[in-house]
């Protein structure tokens, strides 16, 4: 091989290898949200899905909103809701759940596949993320589930109840 042909390959290699080395961006370092501890909440989700008529309800907390949808798809309807939460509820809301109690609870199987409803919590730390179907099965530690249903249903309004 000549080598004329040798230099022009290796200049073209290096401009190849300058053009990808400078057109690679840096990535800038993003802040990462700090939580003051890992057993804070961050999202609280209920859902209830399922029978015949494909009925469901979705609820999402977080610090500072609640947002619920709600219908049933055999007769196509939808609505959604969604409204600000202050701290004092937010604090209320999650003083009902202990999070080190969360790892006892046990799920059920579901229950879609026979026309029936399927009950989902999702409660999510930064650390974890703890996901229950069918929990009120488990007698002795579906307590505070239970009350963490009720504590969302009073902020919900009556349609969404």
């Amino acid at each position: 091989m000549p080598t004329t042909k040798i230099i022009y390959l290796k200049i073209l290699f290096s401009i190849l290898l300058l053009s990808a080395f400078f057109s690679c961006d840096s990535k800038k370092a993003e802040p990462s949200v700090f939580h003051k501890s890992p057993h804070e909440i961050t999202l609280i989700s209920v859902s209830d899905i399922g029978g015949n008529l494909g009925n469901y309800r979705i609820i999402k907390a977080t610090k500072d909103s609640v947002f619920v949808e709600k219908g049933m798809t055999a007769n196509k309807t939808h609505k959604e809701w969604v409204s600000a939460i202050n701290p004092e509820t937010w604090k209320k809301l999650v003083s009902s759940v202990n999070i080190v109690d969360l790892d006892h609870i046990k799920s059920s199987p579901s229950r879609q596949s026979a026309d029936g409803m399927d009950e989902t919590f999702q409660i999510r730390t930064p650390k974890k993320s703890h996901i229950y179907v069918n929990a009120y099965a488990d007698t002795l530690h579906y307590k505070q589930l239970q009350q963490l249903k009720e504590q969302l249903d009073h902020i919900l309004p009556k349609e969404y109840q």
